[in-house]
């Protein structure tokens, strides 16, 4: 078993908010170490509240089922 899966094997065990704190130092480890790019990251994260109003509504449930 490699690296990856043992992370993932125990991080699937967190609760899910202990979880969000791995995701969460992942993420910070690879802006510290530029193995990501954090610009997109920042926008889509920005973007979220605003997009869920635009696409979650009634008229456009339709095209959930598609």
């Amino acid at each position: 078993m490699n690296i990856a899966e043992v992370i993932c094997r125990e991080a699937n065990r967190l609760p899910e908010n202990l979880a969000y704190e791995v995701l969460d130092f992942i993420q910070y480890l690879q802006f510290k170490h530029a193995l990501r790019d954090s610009t997109g990251d920042s926008l889509k994260t920005a973007q979220q509240p605003v997009m869920n109003r635009i696409w979650d509504n009634p008229e456009d449930e339709v095209w959930n089922e598609l």
